[in-house]
């Protein structure tokens, strides 16, 4: 966890991306529908040339080490490695070298790179945009340069995986696309995967959008040590055409294959996969009500029935023919993931009834309630569903109900989408294996975040070091300022007092500091000591070891305290030093510039310091919030979090399957880290989407209304 890197820049990286983008559409004179799949070709282009370029080195280290043949290298070596092959003439660098040569033929260079690829992998055939001629040279060349920047080379597939998403929901948004549905936060996709594991056959996504699904998977199973085109068959359908190409390329990217076709799954089963699926994974369209309910009442797909007509033979809400589809394609051994409306899980009606049914085959297996503001275009609440067909006889009438609400957080320079943290996704997975008897995994994983806590920690001397270092290059000019002050007695009485008070405060405060930071440094020492490279194994050993690691995390927090009120103390002197500094006679001793550098440098090892400060004690706090949560490592009902339901308590709660009728409201805790500002943000961010939906239920009752001649 460096203090910085790309992701923590991320969002204002994305807006320059943007900027430039719109700056090609307004150059061009064209609408975002003609520019939408160039721009997002470009980006194409370039997490290809990052694959390509990461491909070839472990090809070239493979080579060296004996571990592969030193024989001429071969596309599908580049496919194992989850990357594609790039001929010479689609490769980012060679475009941009040609360009700086012949500048007006950037377009047909471009435009030539992706016939060039189209060529040589079959399933990208007319899928890439090709029409760069239509832009002005000089427009296209900013946009591409800006992909060529030293960052984005360095950009992790994670990042693109941000980029594409952002592109998609400002393009949806200038009404390129419907809705913008056709892109899942990775993290809500993240923990689709880690819950129902999809490491083998048949994996389909009915409502593909831009396949993230597939991509998520193929991570998981690549994260299990296994081979992603050996393991799975990825079937997506897909209503619109254009999407369908983002999802080619997509998956093309990666190094994945797939059998997309275009469809509309209310009415089609394009590759007749009802019950044949091991996985089905989808962010399907939320509430729609046009679906003719006279063209499907006899789908093989509804074994529970239609969930409810109108006047106008339209089904009322799609929600639960979704839920019936994916349950239908299932093997009996089948599972399935699926983002769903929050108000499916309680809806009543005709889609309660088929909802009973649905429970009553025992298949229910995981309900989890995820805030508002997950979606760039979305910010209602929504659930995550489970289904298990082949749940052990001890858990068929029970679901888990994970109610997640008060978890995750706002994406960095974001006011209004969240994200859930890599841990904090899986410390929910965690507490699903909990529920699955899988007691091992839970262990594994605290285990994991011990020796990632102690890498920390010894990390962190070198950074209190660098800071102190960084103090004390400072106590040179104000030594001499002091001195220059004392033989002024007509200087400034207001600021010479205040430097005299801020110095005397900044020197009582390293005492302090230096202390701590010792005792700190002194506990650390023999805490890696102790651990070694075994990392405590059983449930009482890792409580011990989270037992001796408490005092340290005070420690630790106190001291990131202290290290920001030094550099306030030292950035006050500096300030004041400055002003006093107007006077001719102090400048001839104290420079203003020099120590204006070193202030800088100060406020960079600050930021090191305290940021590594807080990393060593981070995995500290997932470890705590989980045994706290789970102190023998089982499953056990948490108030406001967590709790496995019988179907009877289900039955007498009117079938509702929303976890937060279930698991009660959790006890206030004291968050010592409580951020007032960034909450007071979270608070309107959520509002806003409560009025949104409020607005939606609003005018859904009014249609029902109208509907009944009301």
């Amino acid at each position: 966890m460096p203090p910085e890197d790309l992701k923590s820049s991320l969002a204002k990286f994305e807006a320059d991306l943007w900027q430039a983008a719109d700056n090609l559409r307004a150059n061009s004179k064209l609408d975002s529908t003609a520019y939408f799949m160039p721009v997002l070709g470009i980006i194409f282009l370039r997490h290809a040339a990052n694959r390509y370029d990461a491909a070839t080195k472990q090809i070239e280290a493979d080579q060296a080490s004996g571990r592969m043949p030193k024989r001429k290298v071969q596309p599908a070596d580049y496919i194992r490695r989850r990357a594609l092959w790039l001929p010479e003439t689609a490769r980012f660098d060679y475009i941009m070298a040609r360009a700086t040569v012949d500048p007006a033929g950037l377009p047909k260079l471009v435009t030539d790179a992706m016939t060039a690829i189209e060529r040589d992998f079959e399933p990208l055939t007319n899928v890439l945009p090709k029409d760069y001629g239509i832009f002005e040279p000089k427009v296209l060349e900013e946009l591409m340069r800006l992909f060529n920047s030293d960052r984005i080379k360095k950009a992790t597939g994670d990042v693109f995986g941000r980029i594409y998403e952002y592109f998609l929901a400002k393009f949806s948004i200038q009404k390129a696309h419907d809705n913008g549905e056709f892109f899942t936060p990775s993290s809500l996709v993240q923990l689709i995967v880690n819950v129902i594991e999809p490491d083998h056959g048949t994996v389909f996504d009915p409502a593909c959008g831009s396949g993230g699904m597939f991509v998520q998977s193929s991570h998981f199973i690549e994260h299990e040590g296994g081979d992603t085109n050996k393991k799975v068959v990825f079937y997506g359908q897909e209503k619109n055409g254009t999407t369908i190409r983002i999802t080619k390329m997509n998956l093309a990217v990666h190094g994945l294959e797939g059998k997309i076709a275009e469809a509309i799954t209310y009415y089609q089963d394009e590759h007749t996969l009802v019950g044949k699926c091991n996985f089905v994974m989808a962010n399907p369209p939320f509430n729609v009500d046009l679906v003719d309910a006279e063209r499907i009442k006899n789908d093989p797909r509804l074994p529970f029935g239609l969930p409810g007509v109108n006047k106008d033979k339209r089904v009322s809400n799609g929600n639960y023919l979704w839920i019936s589809y994916f349950w239908s394609y299932l093997t009996n051994k089948g599972r399935a993931g699926f983002v769903m409306s929050s108000q499916a899980s309680s809806a009543g009606n005709d889609e309660k009834t088929v909802r009973q049914k649905l429970i009553e085959t025992g298949d229910v297996d995981v309900m989890i309630s995820i805030k508002g503001g997950f979606f760039y275009t979305r910010t209602v609440p929504c659930e995550l569903w489970h289904f298990d067909r082949n749940k052990p006889a001890d858990r068929k009438d029970h679901v888990l109900m994970l109610d997640a609400r008060s978890i995750g957080q706002l994406m960095k320079g974001s006011r209004k989408v969240h994200e859930f943290t890599a841990e904090q996704t899986r410390n929910l997975t965690a507490i699903v294996w909990l529920y699955r008897g899988r007691r091992d995994r839970f262990l594994a994983l605290m285990q994991d975040y011990f020796k990632r806590q102690v890498a920390e920690c010894a990390a962190v001397p070198e950074k209190i070091a660098s800071f102190d270092t960084a103090l004390a290059a400072l106590d040179a000019p104000f030594t001499a300022l002091v001195k220059t002050v004392k033989t002024l007695p007509d200087l400034d009485v207001e600021g010479t007092r205040a430097l005299t008070e801020t110095l005397a405060e900044l020197r009582d405060g390293r005492k302090a500091c230096d202390a701590d930071s010792k005792a700190l440094l002194a506990d650390i020492a023999p805490f890696g000591k102790k651990s070694g490279k075994n990392m405590p194994a059983t449930n009482d050993q890792q409580h011990a070891f989270r037992k001796y690691f408490d005092p340290i995390a005070e420690r630790a927090k106190g001291l990131t305290r202290q290290v920001e009120l030094l550099y306030k103390f030292a950035s006050r002197a500096v300030s004041i030093a400055a002003d006093l500094a107007a006077d001719e006679a102090v400048t001839q001793t104290y420079d203003r510039r020099a120590t204006s550098k070193l202030i800088k440098q100060l406020d960079e090892q600050r930021r090191a310091a305290v940021e590594q400060l807080k990393h060593a004690v981070y995995f500290h706090r997932q470890i705590v919030w989980l045994q706290d949560r789970f102190p023998k490592a089982e499953m056990l009902a948490v108030p406001g979090l967590v709790k496995v339901v019988a179907r009877k308590e289900i039955e007498a709660a009117d079938w509702s399957l929303t976890p937060g009728r279930y698991v009660g409201v959790a006890p206030a805790e004291v968050d010592e880290d409580f951020n007032f500002e960034q909450t007071i943000t979270d608070i309107h961010a959520e509002l806003a989407g409560l009025n949104s939906e409020a607005t939606e239920l609003a005018a859904k009752i009014q249609q029902n209304l109208e509907e009944l001649g009301l």
